[in-house]
């Protein structure tokens, strides 16, 4: 009961976080959570069928409301943290990851934190930003999905980026970045077959729930809405830290 629970959440965040509610954090907390129930190396990759069938759905919401200049400075920064993040996840034990992931997850809730603050910041772009920030995107999604607030960081504090095109920007790279993680997981054989298949309804759950959180964007407070989401995330990282 426990399992189908977990499973029905981490599917409902997913949509929630596709749809634009709470932005990265939602999807943030499915890994933790999973891991809760399952080794963490298996969590990781169950997770990456539900992105990429919710990634379908966020491309044709914001289809073509991305910007190319981004995209194409991250890219292949962004592909090669994701190699580097496949050597990693095959290369450590599952104590070791557990507490690694609550390592991320607690560094994504700084980054979020001073994320609210990057607007204020006097910043003079440099390229090797960029590099930095689609490579520490592409590892952090790969090794435990928490790659978006690096990727984020760097795109709030770029000039006339507005709310439409950041998330646009964000929904592509991410779409990509798990895209490339699927060959690399099934090389490293981390992926669960019959466990996917006894989970394939919580596939359903996805669609409603990005459609719930296109309504409600602007119905409730975001920031609100984060902060909600942000006190179990605090809470799993620390237990994963501490308790692993």
């Amino acid at each position: 009961m426990l399992e189908i629970v977990i499973f029905a959440l981490v599917s409902i965040l997913i949509g929630f976080s596709k749809g634009g509610l709470g932005g990265p954090v939602p999807v943030a907390l499915t890994v933790p959570m999973l891991t809760l129930i399952i080794e963490p190396q298996i969590a990781v990759a169950l997770v990456l069928p539900l992105l990429l069938f919710a990634d379908a759905f966020a491309l044709y919401f914001y289809w073509r409301e991305w910007d190319r200049r981004y995209i194409k400075l991250m890219l292949l920064p962004g592909l090669l943290g994701v190699a580097a993040g496949a050597v990693a996840l095959n290369a450590i034990d599952a104590v070791t990851l557990k507490r690694v992931i609550g390592g991320l997850t607690l560094l994504a809730l700084g980054f979020k934190i001073a994320s609210d603050q990057l607007s204020a910041i006097d910043y003079a772009p440099r390229r090797w930003h960029g590099y930095s920030a689609g490579w520490a995107s592409g590892f952090g999604s790969t090794l435990a999905n928490v790659g978006a607030p690096p990727f984020t960081a760097y795109l709030l504090l770029q000039p006339q980026m507005t709310p439409r095109r950041f998330i646009g920007t964000t929904t592509l790279f991410f779409a990509v970045m798990n895209l490339t993680k699927l060959p690399a997981f099934l090389h490293i054989g981390n992926f669960d077959m019959e466990r996917l298949q006894s989970i394939g309804w919580v596939f359903v759950l996805i669609p409603p729930a990005v459609l719930v959180a296109r309504k409600l964007i602007d119905r409730i407070d975001q920031r609100a809405f984060e902060w909600l989401m942000m006190l179990p995330l605090l809470a799993l990282s620390l237990y994963l830290l501490l308790f692993s």
